[in-house]
């Protein structure tokens, strides 16, 4: 009986050291995983003043033209409300801001830094959707083509329509989708997107801002003949074309 009684003693005092044990590296694991969790969040809140810094320096007057901050404000909103996509999302909002602060002041730039610049806003915009969301997209590039880094392409021409996508289509509906087409074969530019359009928002002209009438006016103004632009609505799917043809355009503006 007195050997049992000491094997009980030894058993329990055995559980209580592993129990004892068990605790403390338990609490040392949420421990560590609670400071790394306030050190990253420490970096998301330096990364984000940067970024709001960086948003309130950003002017864009271009030909007469504005693009709506407002665009911006909400995309920064919805990166800041994705915790789990957020440094990825900031990298790109980032890239977009670069851009229209310092590129889209140039007349021209290459058809390879505007294609970045609208697949980098086509990401940040998709933050906002349901990943089983049905959105396409499709990029058909040749980048050995003699003008994908030639300073032909008038800066944020790609945004009235992606922009528009996103703005007038009703994410909640089930049969709704986005598809954007982008292609650079031979010189020209071609650019597709289509969407269900939102029975909540009819499509209107902007008053202000880099709405449709503003790129049917830089279109005439840069390309002239250069460009077709339609647009189509269709069983509630509207639909924009955009083709230019850059090579030709290029060959006007250096040997005509």
């Amino acid at each position: 009986m007195e050997g049992n009684y000491y094997m009980i003693h030894d058993y329990l005092i055995f559980i209580g050291v592993f129990a004892i044990f068990f605790f403390l590296t338990v609490s040392i694991y949420l421990f560590s995983q609670n400071q790394k969790f306030k050190i990253n969040n420490a970096k998301l809140s330096e990364a984000n003043k940067m970024i709001q810094q960086r948003l309130n320096e950003v002017q864009l007057e271009h030909i007469g033209t504005k693009l709506n901050p407002h665009l911006f404000k909400n995309i920064l909103n919805s990166v800041q409300s994705h915790a789990y996509q957020t440094y990825m999302s900031l990298d790109k909002l980032a890239n977009v801001l670069d851009y229209i602060l310092y590129e889209s002041n140039s007349k021209f730039v290459s058809p390879k830094e505007e294609l970045n610049f609208a697949l980098s806003l086509i990401e940040i915009n998709k933050i906002k959707i349901n990943p089983l969301f049905d959105f396409r997209i499709k990029s058909k590039i040749d980048k050995s083509d003699a003008i994908f880094e030639e300073k032909v392409f008038a800066p944020l021409i790609s945004v009235d329509l992606i922009e528009n996508a996103f703005k007038h289509t009703d994410f909640l509906a089930q049969d709704s989708f986005i598809s954007v087409q982008m292609e650079l074969q031979q010189g020209i530019f071609s650019m597709k997107v289509s969407n269900k359009a939102s029975l909540k928002n009819t499509l209107q002209k902007e008053k202000s801002g880099f709405g449709s009438q503003s790129l049917d006016q830089r279109l005439k103004m840069i390309y002239n003949n250069f460009y077709t632009l339609h647009k189509n609505s269709k069983n509630g799917i509207f639909t924009a074309e955009l083709t230019i043809n850059l090579g030709e355009f290029y060959d006007k503006m250096h040997y005509s």
